[in-house]
């Protein structure tokens, strides 16, 4: 008892002082227990030193043995400039912490994280690159080895160490089935001072989208840049006008009704504004689409503006294996088969249900056309990883309502496709189908331009402003999504309905033989916008603005 009556003592005493003294108390109290943790991470600092030289020797002498010039054979993406007009410099050889607690995991995410150290190699190849992972059971060599088998992306081992958090738990979504948003964020916190109780990076960027984490890191380090990467906002205006029962889509579409939807919209209203005051604290900020970039600017920009940060937030689209794709399907005139695909990972947001319920109403309208009646009888093939008990409960419901349908005989499923079978299905597919609401890229949108198939896409998000766009610009066919015919610059068809998504679905499958080839080169020509090298130069460029802060910071009289 003695004991809470001393915690609640010291709680009023520094809320009393935060009082008295304001901001110059916080700050001076952040700054301090960052000192704190620069002094007791500073062995731990020069260990990694000592052993990336150590590894960096060993790997050179078995270059030599081994006449294996692949590291050297990667080109340098040296592009922009500092903010003082000065090229960053080359040889710059600090630490960049990368915050990716389930980097194992093998998602697009993690495309990203990895074609993003592979950038940074590139630029500054003495520059370390830390990554803070929870993935315990995994070690360096076979993450490594992942990553190359995985993405086919291979780094420069020596200078990628990896730092292994205990308090990744804090952050699963299912250890907070109240207050969800808040828990995970605050949660991070935890996870962030754990990994800088093992280091205190030079840069920190997070690229899994706990924005909270660089506010920590702004707070006890004021000095050391931050970059966020950003695949989709914690919070969006798009979801709190979803709460509406009239014009509410997605997974909460209607929820706003009644006393607990009432507290739902506050709870959500006063988490934006948390979260605005959070990415007001980010230096640099990169988002994965046009409309990240439009909800992230709506809810970060004042508060980026009141702080003066120089950067504005700026698209850099994720790298997708656009080369490799062409290369293993090449595009020829052969008819493929009637075939509808759908990659997606089997959650409940990718919106299965309404593909599906789409192609049962696509069957019925095809035995009424003449022209789809001489097609083969169509397939729809849904894969997607199953990531656990719930994932593949959701399997199981759509299984029982393609049973429903009547279509179960024309629907396949495949849980956790090896990658040579996804490219097995996308050089057999006629098209692929999209059937998420506000997806924020769309990765898998992508790959199917890529190899060729005709794109059916929710008229939301990235596939609409960014991916299946006119092939010179600007979304294709704007004010009339379900009925038009293809015009010369058409990349593909949108929709937002089971009847405009059957009927997009019939325009595509019935389309001439040089009219459908003339789209899949137009498609396949605009996917190279999204090239993992095209990835690399924005990437750098928006990095080099880190490493010239950095650098200021390190060579200036105050550091010493």
């Amino acid at each position: 008892m003695q004991l809470l009556y001393s915690a609640y003592a010291t709680t009023a005493l520094v809320l009393l002082g935060t009082l008295l003294t304001g901001k110059w108390l916080v700050r001076s109290t952040g700054t301090t227990f960052g000192w704190y943790l620069r002094r007791k991470t500073a062995a731990r600092r020069q260990a990694i030193l000592s052993q990336v030289r150590i590894e960096e020797r060993d790997y050179q002498s078995e270059e030599k043995k081994s006449d294996d010039g692949d590291w050297e054979k990667l080109e340098s993406h040296a592009v922009g400039s500092a903010p003082n007009g000065g090229q960053a410099d080359d040889e710059w050889e600090g630490m960049i912490g990368f915050f990716h607690p389930f980097c194992n995991a093998g998602g697009g995410g993690e495309r990203v994280l990895w074609a993003a150290i592979r950038a940074t190699q590139q630029r500054w190849p003495k520059a370390i690159c830390i990554i803070y992972t929870g993935d315990h059971e995994a070690s360096k060599a076979a993450m490594l080895e992942r990553v190359e088998n995985h993405f086919n992306i291979h780094l420069h081992p020596p200078t990628v160490v990896f730092l292994y958090l205990q308090t990744r738990h804090y952050v699963i979504d299912s250890a907070y089935p109240h207050f969800t948003l808040l828990g995970q964020s605050l949660g991070s916190l935890v996870v962030a001072h754990d990994a800088f109780s093992m280091l205190v990076p030079d840069i920190f960027i997070d690229t899994m989208g706990y924005a909270f984490t660089l506010a920590l890191s702004k707070f006890l380090f004021p000095e050391v840049p931050t970059g966020a990467y950003v695949h989709y906002p914690t919070i969006s205006t798009d979801m709190l006008g979803s709460l509406d029962a009239e014009s509410g889509k997605g997974l909460n579409a209607g929820a706003g009704k009644g006393w607990k939807g009432k507290l739902k919209r506050v709870y959500w209203q006063a988490f934006a504004w948390l979260y605005g005051w959070v990415g007001g604290e980010i230096d640099v900020v990169m988002t994965n689409s046009s409309w990240t970039q439009a909800h992230i600017n709506s809810l970060w920009s004042a508060y980026r503006a009141k702080r003066q940060t120089p950067w504005p937030i700026e698209v850099v689209y994720p790298p997708v294996a656009v080369e490799e794709l062409q290369q293993a399907i090449p595009l020829t005139e052969e008819k493929r088969e009637p075939i509808i695909l759908c990659i997606a990972q089997f959650r409940p947001e990718k919106n299965h249900a309404l593909v599906i319920r789409s192609f049962a109403k696509f069957i019925h309208l095809a035995a009424t056309t003449t022209t789809a009646q001489e097609l083969q009888k169509p397939r729809l093939v849904l894969i997607g990883s199953v990531r656990n008990s719930e994932d593949a409960t959701k399997v199981y419901d759509l299984r029982l309502l393609a049973h429903e349908l009547k279509i179960k005989d024309q629907v396949e499923f495949i849980c956790d496709a090896s990658w040579p079978a996804i490219l097995e299905w996308l050089r057999l597919s006629s098209v692929g189908i999209n059937g998420m609401w506000n997806e924020h890229f769309g990765i898998g949108v992508v790959e199917y331009q890529a190899a060729g198939l005709l794109c059916v896409v929710n008229d939301s998000g990235g596939p609409f402003l960014d991916i299946v766009i006119d092939h010179e610009g600007g979304p294709t066919d704007p004010t009339n999504k379900s009925s038009s015919p293809p015009s010369p610059l058409f990349t593909g068809f949108h929709a937002n309905s089971i009847s405009s998504y059957s009927t997009q679905l019939l325009h595509a499958i019935s389309l001439s033989d040089d009219e459908t080839l003339s789209m899949r080169r137009r498609a396949r020509s605009s996917a190279k916008r999204f090239r993992e090298e095209a990835f690399a130069k924005r990437w750098v460029i928006q990095v080099e603005r880190l490493v010239a802060a950095a650098t200021s910071f390190s060579s200036s009289p105050s550091s010493s």
